[in-house]
């Protein structure tokens, strides 16, 4: 499954270290972020729940970026 998220982040090396952290985040398939768009799209591994996996991937990503926001 696949979902597309707002986001909030600041510049494009930003972006990037959001990118990795949310791959790194046990239960995601793959993430993309784009900082033009300012979107991050996820895909779920199968079986996964989204908010919950969500949840980490927020969390990972605020350890490197810690002025980023996700909507949820």
């Amino acid at each position: 499954m696949k979902k597309t998220y707002k986001i909030e982040v600041d510049c494009a090396n930003c972006a990037n270290l959001m990118e990795d952290a949310a791959k790194k985040t046990a239960g995601v398939k793959t993430a993309t972020v784009n900082f033009m768009t300012q979107k991050m799209i996820v895909e779920f591994e199968d079986g996964q729940e989204p908010g919950t996996v969500m949840q980490e991937v927020y969390k990972n990503c605020k350890k490197v970026e810690d002025d980023c926001v996700i909507y949820l």
